[in-house]
Protein backbone atom coordinates (compact mmCIF):
# COMPACT_ATOMS: atom_id res chain seq x y z
CA UNK A 1 0.00 0.00 0.00
CA UNK A 2 1.76 3.13 -1.59
CA UNK A 3 -1.32 5.70 -1.89
CA UNK A 4 -4.62 6.64 -0.65
CA UNK A 5 -6.13 4.82 -3.50
CA UNK A 6 -4.88 2.24 -3.08
CA UNK A 7 -6.23 2.06 0.24
CA UNK A 8 -9.69 2.87 -1.10
CA UNK A 9 -9.35 -0.21 -2.30
CA UNK A 10 -8.48 -2.77 -0.06
CA UNK A 11 -11.69 -1.00 1.44
CA UNK A 12 -14.06 -0.97 -1.36
CA UNK A 13 -13.27 -5.02 -1.57
CA UNK A 14 -13.27 -5.22 2.57
CA UNK A 15 -16.94 -3.97 2.26
CA UNK A 16 -18.05 -6.02 -0.31
CA UNK A 17 -16.69 -9.44 1.41
CA UNK A 18 -18.54 -7.38 4.60
CA UNK A 19 -21.74 -7.64 2.64
CA UNK A 20 -21.73 -11.41 1.68
CA UNK A 21 -21.31 -11.92 5.44
CA UNK A 22 -24.71 -10.01 6.31
CA UNK A 23 -27.32 -13.02 7.57
CA UNK A 24 -30.32 -12.53 6.26
CA UNK A 25 -32.09 -15.59 6.89
CA UNK A 26 -31.03 -17.94 4.03
CA UNK A 27 -28.59 -20.23 2.84
CA UNK A 28 -25.30 -19.97 5.57
CA UNK A 29 -22.21 -21.13 4.68
CA UNK A 30 -19.96 -21.42 7.78
CA UNK A 31 -16.51 -21.95 7.73
CA UNK A 32 -14.25 -23.10 10.64
CA UNK A 33 -11.62 -20.91 11.13
CA UNK A 34 -10.05 -21.96 14.65
CA UNK A 35 -5.77 -22.44 14.74
CA UNK A 36 -6.93 -25.68 13.53
CA UNK A 37 -8.91 -24.88 10.62
CA UNK A 38 -6.49 -21.57 9.47
CA UNK A 39 -3.60 -23.85 9.58
CA UNK A 40 -5.31 -26.75 7.58
CA UNK A 41 -6.18 -23.98 5.16
CA UNK A 42 -9.38 -22.37 6.01
CA UNK A 43 -9.20 -19.40 4.85
CA UNK A 44 -8.59 -19.96 1.13
CA UNK A 45 -11.06 -22.20 1.11
CA UNK A 46 -13.25 -18.97 2.88
CA UNK A 47 -12.59 -16.53 0.54
CA UNK A 48 -13.19 -19.33 -2.59
CA UNK A 49 -16.77 -19.59 -1.44
CA UNK A 50 -17.28 -15.66 -1.01
CA UNK A 51 -15.49 -15.23 -4.72
CA UNK A 52 -17.93 -18.21 -6.33
CA UNK A 53 -21.18 -16.63 -4.54
CA UNK A 54 -20.21 -13.00 -5.92
CA UNK A 55 -19.22 -14.49 -9.32
CA UNK A 56 -22.43 -16.00 -9.72
CA UNK A 57 -24.71 -13.03 -8.15
CA UNK A 58 -26.10 -15.25 -5.55
CA UNK A 59 -28.36 -13.50 -3.33
CA UNK A 60 -29.07 -14.53 0.41
CA UNK A 61 -26.27 -16.49 1.04
CA UNK A 62 -23.96 -15.90 3.82
CA UNK A 63 -20.34 -16.79 4.35
CA UNK A 64 -19.65 -16.97 8.10
CA UNK A 65 -16.49 -17.67 10.19
CA UNK A 66 -16.91 -19.94 13.29
CA UNK A 67 -14.36 -21.58 15.98
CA UNK A 68 -13.50 -25.10 16.13
CA UNK A 69 -16.26 -27.05 14.58
CA UNK A 70 -14.19 -30.08 16.99
CA UNK A 71 -12.89 -32.50 14.28
CA UNK A 72 -9.30 -30.90 13.62
CA UNK A 73 -8.25 -33.94 11.82
CA UNK A 74 -10.83 -33.26 9.31
CA UNK A 75 -10.04 -29.77 8.91
CA UNK A 76 -11.12 -27.56 6.63
CA UNK A 77 -14.52 -28.14 7.86
CA UNK A 78 -17.76 -25.73 5.94
CA UNK A 79 -20.89 -26.65 7.36
CA UNK A 80 -23.99 -25.79 4.63
CA UNK A 81 -27.03 -24.47 6.75
CA UNK A 82 -30.53 -24.53 3.97
CA UNK A 83 -33.50 -23.31 5.88
CA UNK A 84 -35.82 -26.57 6.53
CA UNK A 85 -32.78 -29.04 6.08
CA UNK A 86 -30.88 -30.79 7.33
CA UNK A 87 -27.25 -29.33 8.02
CA UNK A 88 -24.45 -30.62 5.75
CA UNK A 89 -21.18 -30.95 6.87
CA UNK A 90 -17.93 -30.90 4.34
CA UNK A 91 -14.75 -31.89 5.88
CA UNK A 92 -10.71 -31.67 4.05
CA UNK A 93 -12.14 -29.27 1.81
CA UNK A 94 -9.56 -26.91 -0.73
CA UNK A 95 -10.87 -24.44 -3.23
CA UNK A 96 -11.22 -26.60 -5.90
CA UNK A 97 -14.03 -27.99 -4.21
CA UNK A 98 -15.66 -24.70 -4.05
CA UNK A 99 -17.21 -24.74 -7.24
CA UNK A 100 -18.65 -28.03 -7.37
CA UNK A 101 -20.16 -27.29 -3.93
CA UNK A 102 -21.95 -24.13 -4.76
CA UNK A 103 -23.39 -25.21 -7.95
CA UNK A 104 -24.48 -29.01 -7.03
CA UNK A 105 -25.36 -27.86 -3.65
CA UNK A 106 -26.45 -24.21 -2.82
CA UNK A 107 -27.60 -23.88 -6.30
CA UNK A 108 -29.63 -27.03 -7.44
CA UNK A 109 -30.14 -28.32 -3.68
CA UNK A 110 -27.78 -31.68 -3.84
CA UNK A 111 -25.27 -31.88 -2.01
CA UNK A 112 -22.00 -33.53 -3.02
CA UNK A 113 -21.74 -36.58 -0.82
CA UNK A 114 -18.43 -37.52 -1.84
CA UNK A 115 -16.90 -34.17 0.30
CA UNK A 116 -18.91 -35.06 3.40
CA UNK A 117 -18.48 -36.22 6.96
CA UNK A 118 -20.28 -39.45 6.16
CA UNK A 119 -18.16 -40.15 3.40
CA UNK A 120 -14.57 -39.56 4.82
CA UNK A 121 -16.08 -41.31 7.97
Amino acid sequence: MKTLADLEAIRKKTLEQVTLRKDEGGVRVVVGMATCGIAAGARPVMNAFMEEIAKRNLENVTVTQTGCIGMCRLEPIVEIIVPDKEKVTYVKLNPDKVAKIVNEHIVNGNPVAEYTIGAAE
